[in-house]
């Protein structure tokens, strides 16, 4: 397989050649959601074992089932009528999928109640999911918005947006401190290779950003910003008549996020399991992330009416929603073997060091709820263990 897009490249490259250096957010873009040559828009596995990462959706079904329990407290905190999930970003229909048969067979009132939407840009993605949740589909429980027309539409919803490892791909700007003063930095190109180059702010909002934070970052330290991520938060929250946002990505508050000791940024490059600094190779053939910056999205939401319920580390919240009692009901019926691949595979969703159980937080945010006291959240002191 040829491990760059040729053709990406030379676009870009011919761009900046007309038009001069471009914000990074721009090449981000570009590589990951061109809609022809982008990573988001090639065919390919791209999450698994045969693809570029793993999501938590992916490890095991478990995941699905444990997140399918807080989405029915939440759908009877908010009452009787429908209740209509949108997840954004939905990758190849694992959650959906297990979210729905969870439902279907263990909480029928809930399922009865739940309409449930997809919001993806890869069109092979959603092929793949459409095959996935067919029987779900011929039920009318699944349905499928493009993202693009979702962009235009204002239409209110109760219920929960849902979103698992979306944000940390958004495209990002980057920064620097130079000589005292916040510099963007540019991509530019030097005998057509790719190079950078510092400018001014090409969005004045990017000054504020790190003051409202209370952050200051050092002489020659590089940054992420995820305007993106704050544009998002906006729209959601509009449509949001009453209900909850559940957000599931890796990343920290800011000040831990922009600590002096990440000199260099957070800015991560995934192929085939393989990680990279470097965004200027197998341009549309690799994944770009940055780690989400959970403060702007409390700060934000708090602006824009989605009031802060809770953020805590994936670990807790599964552990919270009886990951544990889980694991050993499904363990019973299986073999020695099988039981422990489960739980090799389930330590990999709460490990802190090399796992995804402290990296990856869950942040819920709430609308037109008062005060909700929700199981994920809840102190592990409370949690009933297996005897």
């Amino acid at each position: 397989m040829e491990e760059e897009n040729r053709d990406l490249r030379q676009l870009i490259l011919s761009h900046i050649k007309e038009t001069g250096p471009i914000p990074f957010s721009q090449f981000m873009a570009w590589c990951l959601y061109h809609p022809v040559h982008g990573y988001y828009s090639s065919e390919g596995v791209k999450i698994g074992m045969e693809g570029d990462y793993y999501s938590s959706p992916s490890v095991h079904p478990l995941f699905g089932r444990l997140v399918a329990k807080q989405l029915v407290q939440m759908a009877n905190i908010l009452g009787r009528g429908a209740f209509d999930v949108v997840e954004m970003g939905g990758g190849r229909g694992f959650l959906c999928k297990d979210i729905l048969d969870w439902l279907r067979s263990y909480n029928k009132a809930c399922y009865g109640r739940l309409r449930y939407t997809l919001l993806e840009k890869n069109p092979h993605f959603v092929e793949e999911q459409k095959g996935r949740l067919s029987s779900y589909e011929k039920e009318g429980k699944v349905f499928w918005t493009d993202p693009k027309a979702f962009e235009g539409q204002e239409t209110l919803m109760e219920g929960c947006y849902l979103s698992n490892e979306l944000i940390d791909s958004f495209p990002v700007h980057r920064v620097a401190v130079h000589h005292g003063v916040l510099k963007e930095i540019y991509v530019t190109q030097e005998n057509d290779q790719f190079a950078e180059s510092l400018g001014d702010l090409s969005d004045p909002r990017m000054s504020d950003y790190f003051r409202r934070m209370g952050v200051v970052l050092e002489e020659g330290q590089t940054a992420e910003v995820n305007l993106e991520a704050l544009h998002w938060t906006e729209r959601i929250a509009r449509r949001l008549t009453r209900g909850f946002v559940i957000t599931i990505d890796y990343g920290y508050l800011a000040e831990e996020l922009y600590a002096p000791r990440r000199r260099e940024g957070t800015l991560l490059c995934y192929f085939q399991h393989r990680v990279s600094e470097n965004p200027y190779e197998r341009l549309g053939k690799q994944d770009m992330t940055s780690h989400v910056n959970f403060t702007a999205l409390i700060q934000k939401g708090d602006e824009v009416g989605l009031r802060f319920t809770g953020l805590v580390p994936q670990y807790r919240f599964l552990l919270a929603l009886g990951l544990l009692q889980e694991t050993e009901s499904v363990g019973k019926v299986l073999s020695t073997l099988n039981g422990l691949k489960l739980r090799l595979s389930l330590k990999h969703l709460i490990e802190s060091e090399s796992g995804m159980g402290e990296i990856f937080k869950v942040l819920i945010q709430h609308k037109g709820v008062e005060q909700p006291q929700l199981m994920g959240l809840r102190d592990l002191d409370t949690v009933p263990w297996p005897s």
